[in-house]
Formats: structure tokens, C-alpha cells, sequence
């Protein structure tokens, strides 16, 4: 016997559906999660023309394999630490704009994230150009 939610347990709406249907929707929200994130978000914005330079540079270089995936795998994780950063950002401005303790940690946390995320990139691409 499966436990199903109590009635007073709320569920989403739209889950439930499976199979292919369910990625056919699950890669719609994504590419409109993209769509959002590049339209709103000026960090997301510049993170992405700077894929569009560091991906080919690494493949341009003469790196070994594990250091092109290295290096294109530092870029990718800034962009993805951004945009949990926004996801954060837009759920705390949409419970309250107004100023709170709660609501600054939370966005300079998702912030510091975002620095390590940087610095991690910086380090990755510096160890493996300079060493």
C-alpha cells in the first residue's frame, strides 16, 4: 500500500505527469528558465558571453582532455551557481521586497556562491594555463 498525501498536504499541480511528456515539459521550463534568467539577470547575462569566449578557448588550446573538461567545467558551474543565485533572488522578492535580515543573508549567501564559483573558475584556468 502506497502512503499518499494527507488532503491537507499541497501538491503541485503540475506534477504527476511521467514518461516522455514529463521531459518534453521538464525541457520546456528549462529553456524558459534560460530565457528568463538571460532577460532579467545582468550577472547571468555576462556569464554567458563569457562561455561563449572560455568554451572554444578551451578547446582552442593545447590542453590535455581532463584539463579541457576542467576548464569548460568551471564555466558551466558559474552559470549554474547563478542561476540557483537568481532562483533565490526572485523567490525572496516575490515573498517581500521590503528590507529583512532574513532576506539580505539569503541573497549574500547565494552571492558568496557565486564568488566561489568565480574564484574557482579563476584558479581551474590559472593553474592549468601558468602551470
Amino acid at each position: 500500500m502506497q502512503n499518499k498525501p494527507s488532503p491537507t498536504h499541497e501538491e503541485s499541480p503540475f506534477k504527476g505527469k511521467t514518461g516522455i511528456r514529463r521531459l518534453v515539459n521538464a525541457f520546456g521550463y528549462s529553456m524558459d528558465g534560460f530565457k528568463a534568467a538571460y532577460q532579467h539577470e545582468d550577472a547571468f547575462r555576462q556569464e554567458v558571453w563569457l562561455s561563449l569566449v572560455l568554451i572554444p578557448l578551451a578547446f582552442y588550446l593545447e590542453a590535455e582532455a581532463l584539463h579541457r573538461i576542467l576548464m569548460v567545467g568551471s564555466v558551466l558551474l558559474v552559470m549554474i551557481v547563478e542561476l540557483l543565485n537568481s532562483a533565490v533572488e526572485a523567490v525572496v522578492d516575490r515573498v517581500s521586497i521590503e528590507r529583512h535580515a532574513l532576506a539580505k543573508r539569503a541573497k549574500d549567501i547565494g552571492s558568496a556562491a557565486v564568488l566561489l564559483a568565480l574564484i574557482n573558475l579563476a584558479v581551474v584556468w590559472g593553474l592549468i594555463l601558468l602551470g
